[in-house]
């Protein structure tokens, strides 16, 4: 089945005989352009889509050009695909929405959340060859509508995927809160084999996308990687060489629009996929282990606040998040570890009535020290816990999966200093700190 295409692209296809994931040749204007045909979701009727060998899909307009196959899809991948639908699969394929899934809207050049799982394989019938694929759309939504209640349903879904017997779960997630639903997946999850976080910066439908490769990549990461832990596996840098897995509570999105936006904090990537090669390079042997089984208890209390501060912030912030019945806050300070002198005696209300308060650092790289200066101290007798070089965000959501199973503040602050899943990086380096080449 030709899927989308129609008029003129459709008769030229149709009279060579060839199927979505052949391999064709298209000469136009003294340029030959080689690569497999993917479906058309061109709203012109002369464009045929085909995937070059450096991971792109071009357009590539039939008027006044020639058009010839080269190679039908192999018998043996038409078979792969089929036993993929009807026998136990290897990896599983978790569709929960975001930009990997999304195409353009041509009518007003938007990008909606559109594509299944299932299209996507079509766009890359090469991960068939990896593994035995199976796909489940548990929900179609963008990154930013994400909520605990969908965290809750991922690790569910997870849970199943292992006890169905795969060896690895692929999570297609939206990139802008793709670090929080890893960390929530990382504390609520004990797990026999991979579970890869995976998204795009640009539409798999856009010539310049990095869906494939990043999915391509995480289906093989998925398979061949020897931890039991939650990853986000993205571009490792601008170009189309390679992507990084990042350890799920280690890493932060850390750019706007960039293939490789996704960076280590603190901590180094734990794996390095070359997807040309089908090579997944273990980077460091602190990885968590597989295990037997899989275990899921993913609970979240949602009374939680994080706080970030800045000059000009006044402290009666916090009798508002009292009168809410907040249970705890996470502060972003400032450098080591700081907010305004004027916070302590509220803050000290705060803990004194039973509410958890948190110190991360808004500089990111590094860790908080509230023992250099005076409104450190201050803050700690108050009843601020430092939290070492875990991420604010990783703060929050793990103060949240805490809250859920401890009610005591001594425990809460006890397993909230416990290094569960590596979120805390014992080590303190400067060699952690990236610096971008833009030239």
């Amino acid at each position: 089945m030709l899927e989308g295409y129609r008029g003129s692209a459709l008769q030229s296809l149709l009279q060579i005989n060839a199927d979505i994931g052949d391999l064709i040749e298209i000469e136009k204007n003294g340029n030959i352009y080689k690569g497999i045909l993917m479906p058309s979701y061109s709203p012109y009727d002369d464009i045929i889509i085909i995937k070059l060998d450096n991971g792109y899909n071009i357009g590539v307009s039939i008027i006044s050009a020639k058009i010839k196959l080269i190679k039908k899809k192999s018998e043996s991948q038409k078979e792969t695909q089929e036993v993929s639908k009807s026998t136990k699969s290897e990896i599983k394929i978790i569709s929960t929405g975001g930009t990997i899934v999304s195409k353009i809207e041509y009518e007003t050049g938007a990008v909606r959340p559109a594509l299944s799982t299932e299209d996507i394989i079509k766009f890359m019938p090469e991960i068939n060859n990896i593994a035995k694929i199976s796909a489940e759309i548990l929900f179609a939504i963008l990154s930013e509508n994400m909520t605990p209640e969908h965290w809750v349903k991922i690790a569910e879904a997870v849970k199943r995927a292992f006890k169905e017997g795969n060896e690895g779960v692929v999570i297609a997630h939206g990139t802008d809160t793709m670090a929080y639903t890893a960390s929530a997946l990382a504390f609520s999850l004990k797990l026999p084999g991979p579970v890869v976080l995976v998204g795009s910066q640009r539409s798999s439908d856009r010539p310049s996308s990095d869906a494939a490769i990043n999915l391509y990549s995480s289906v093989l990461l998925a398979k061949k990687a020897p931890f039991g832990e939650v990853v986000i596996n993205m571009h490792g840098e601008s170009s189309d060489t390679y992507t990084l897995a990042h350890r799920g509570v280690k890493v932060r999105k850390m750019h706007t629009s960039r293939r490789d936006a996704f960076q280590s904090i603190n901590d180094k990537p734990l794996a390095k996929v070359e997807w040309k090669e089908n090579k997944v390079e273990i980077l460091r042997s602190d990885y968590i282990p597989k295990r037997d089984e899989v275990e899921e208890d993913a609970k979240f209390d949602t009374h939680v606040f994080l706080l970030k501060y800045y000059p000009g912030l006044t402290p009666d912030i916090l009798e508002y998040l009292m009168e809410k019945k907040v249970r705890g806050v996470i502060l972003e300070g400032t450098g080591l570890g700081h907010v305004a002198t004027s916070f302590v005696d509220y803050i000290k209300k705060m803990t004194k009535d039973g509410v958890f308060v948190g110190m991360t650092s808004q500089c990111l790289f590094g860790r908080v020290n509230m023992n250099v200066y005076t409104t450190g101290r201050l803050l700690q007798e108050a009843g601020v816990v430092p939290l070492e070089d875990m991420l604010p965000e990783v703060a929050i959501v793990k103060l949240m999966w805490v809250l859920a199973h401890e009610s005591d503040q001594e425990k809460v602050k006890k397993l909230m200093l416990t290094n569960l899943v590596g979120e805390i990086n014992p080590r303190h380096s400067l060699d952690f700190f990236p610096r971008w080449n833009y030239d």
